[in-house]
């Protein structure tokens, strides 16, 4: 077998949004955001995926929305290149699906919770090294819960997690082990293969299970994300080497004013402030600095 990167979006979406993934995104999500537990039954997937309306579309990305049994909305995305505004771009979303449930004249009790769930391919919160973090609104001095949990943003760092095939204990570390190490897989692990959910996902990760256009446009995605990287990469080294030559040309200047402080030190007994001035390059203002602290 050869499976697909789910981390690219467009496997993403096509694993966990398409029509028939009804099963595999349940499990997903009650592996996610609800640590395991069955808390989601049934939901509805809105804006399926469909392999016409998706091609061409390289430099976008592409999210999951499903509305579960009890209302509550779930937007889940993948994200695999760390751009700038991408966490206001979360807020954003899960605000606007909060605040577009309304029509005019609606009574406010009936907005349902939305979750943000955002599994990323690249590490965002260098403070702590848990993979998953869960952000609500709380009191900022006392930390007290606001009255309603109606906004979650739920996020997973894959670079964090680095569990291996035997050492997966729950259903969150199952599928997570499915989105990082998918593509390095030629068969599905019997460990995890016993979840249904997972088998599935994995057949429909299966190469020969997708056409030939959405084969092409999944290539297209990865070496779009490839050349991005690689820019990316470009662009810190070039900045890291222009850092380093600027201070290299600082420290040679510092140095030399140091030299010629040093010399005028010496000369301020002996020589009238033109002609230190003259022989060091040193302006009248700091020679007489230079006197004050003499004398």
């Amino acid at each position: 077998m050869q499976f697909i990167n789910p981390k690219t979006d467009f496997a993403f979406k096509k694993i966990f949004g398409s029509a028939q993934s009804h099963g595999v995104l349940i499990s997903f999500i009650n592996g996610l955001v609800y640590n395991g537990e069955a808390e989601v039954i049934d939901l509805e997937i809105l804006n399926p995926y469909q392999a016409p309306r998706v091609r061409g579309m390289k430099d976008t990305y592409l999210d999951v929305k499903a509305r579960l049994q009890d209302g509550t909305s779930v937007i889940i995305e993948m994200q695999v290149l760390n751009v700038e505004g991408f966490e206001k771009r979360i807020l954003y979303n899960a605000a606007k699906a909060y605040s577009t449930q309304l029509g005019s004249g609606d009574d406010y009790k009936l907005l349902n919770p939305v979750i943000a769930l955002t599994i990323t391919d690249f590490r965002m919160f260098e403070e702590w090294e848990n993979y998953r973090s869960s952000f609500i609104l709380k009191e900022k001095d006392f930390l007290i819960d606001y009255p309603t949990y109606d906004l979650e943003l739920v996020f997973v760092e894959l670079p964090k997690f680095d569990r291996s095939l035997d050492q997966l204990t729950t259903l969150m570390e199952q599928w997570l082990f499915f989105l990082k190490n998918a593509r390095q897989l030629q068969a599905i692990p019997e460990t995890i293969a016993q979840v249904p959910a997972i088998r599935q996902a994995f057949e429909m990760a299966n190469e020969v299970n997708l056409s030939a256009d959405e084969l092409d446009d999944l290539e297209k995605r990865e070496i779009f994300i490839h050349d991005q990287r690689n820019a990316i990469s470009l662009a810190l080294k070039q900045g890291l080497q222009q850092g380093i030559e600027q201070g290299i040309e600082q420290g040679i200047e510092q140095g030399r004013l140091q030299e010629k402080l040093a010399i005028a030190h010496q000369l301020i007994p002996l020589l009238d402030d033109a002609a230190i001035s003259q022989v060091t390059g040193l302006g009248p203002s700091d020679i007489q600095a230079l006197r004050q602290e003499q004398g």
